[in-house]
């Protein structure tokens, strides 16, 4: 995943300086060779990316808490295949632990995309107060019954933001007409079609020429992918709309957890949850420090109100069929988090 390597090399090493990131084999102590209990964990981000500093942070303390019982060896950067073939590998257990986007076990588990709906949070108040609450829940016990195990807490992958070489993006009105890049995500096609907006559905390496030669005028990336591709080059405007929010899942498979006896299991949890929320944090400052250089690089933010947006995909239906499709329950649970959306 090139994109992400070079997300670690210009901006997560800077954000994270303080934190070491030996490789995990270096990291352990010799005693793990011999482990009662010795797994594989597979992703597809580069070592340096604040989520498997802390991954490899979490796996040394098991190491340790558990005295040399139970072993995670962290293969990162898609060693082990992309994330459709991870996920069937952790389904299998030719893989012990894997971390999907909410968009990626979506594929198996379709209910797990329902934070991405459009302009459902505000902000990350919102945002764990769902994940971490009853919505989370439900949204584990879905992943259960594809035997499956979910961690309690979520780890970040950030909001998703808007960039033009038209004009900045203010209110709902603004996306009327845009031809905007989206991901091959029908959430994303929908919402961006319920806005007015006509989405083109390009692989990422596309992206950066397409908008240079104006087949598309904007494209929607999180902040440090914005950063990082250098699309500051070829977009004028940056808004931050907040329109989707995605985070990974660390999962298990079902069984290899449920062989796990159970104060080693409370060890395991521990470490992994506890690491989850401080790789949040470590996402919260890389966006903060990268919406200030971006202004440095000549790329003009502004911050929307969501109410046009939200009134605009109510208006066109939006809610209303995806509340259908993730069903009354789920939504009524997210609409707890978050208000009235359907």
């Amino acid at each position: 995943m090139t994109l992400a390597t070079s997300l670690a090399r210009r901006s997560v090493l800077r954000s994270l300086s303080a934190v070491p990131v030996a490789s995990v084999a270096a990291a352990l102590p010799s005693m793990a060779r011999a482990a009662e209990f010795s797994y594989k964990y597979g992703n597809n981000l580069p070592v340096t990316h604040p989520l498997n500093i802390r991954a490899q942070q979490a796996a040394g303390r098991i190491l340790k808490e558990t005295k040399g019982r139970v072993e995670i060896k962290i293969f990162p950067n898609n060693q082990l295949g992309g994330d459709t073939d991870m996920l069937a590998q952790v389904r299998s257990g030719g893989i012990d632990f894997f971390t999907p986007s909410a968009l990626v076990i979506a594929t198996l588990v379709p209910v797990a995309a329902i934070n991405a709906v459009g302009f459902a949070f505000s902000d990350y108040n919102q945002v764990w107060g769902a994940m971490d609450g009853k919505l989370g829940a439900y949204v584990r016990d879905a992943i259960s019954k594809s035997h499956l195990y979910a961690f309690e807490k979520m780890w970040d992958n950030g909001f998703r933001q808007t960039t033009s070489s038209k004009a900045p993006v203010t209110t709902a009105r603004d996306m009327d007409g845009l031809k905007i890049r989206v991901p091959v995500s029908p959430l994303s096609i929908s919402m961006f079609k319920g806005l007015g907006a006509a989405p083109v559905s390009l692989q990422f390496s596309e992206v950066y020429s397409s908008l240079q030669t104006k087949i598309v005028d904007a494209q929607e990336n999180p902040l440090p992918i914005i950063q990082v591709a250098k699309l500051y080059e070829v977009q004028k405007f940056c808004s931050l709309t907040n329109h989707i929010w995605d985070g990974y899942w660390f999962i298990a498979n079902g069984s290899t957890w449920e062989k796990l006896p159970s104060d080693l299991k409370t060890i395991v949890a521990r470490a992994i949850n506890e690491a989850g929320l401080q790789q949040r944090d470590d996402i919260k400052k890389l966006n903060e420090s990268v919406v200030a250089d971006l202004q440095s690089k000549g790329l003009a933010i502004n911050r929307p109100a969501s109410d046009t947006f939200r009134t605009k995909l109510r208006e066109a239906g939006f809610y209303s069929e995806w509340k259908g499709r993730f069903g009354g329950e789920a939504w009524n649970l997210l609409e707890q988090s978050v208000g009235k959306l359907a």
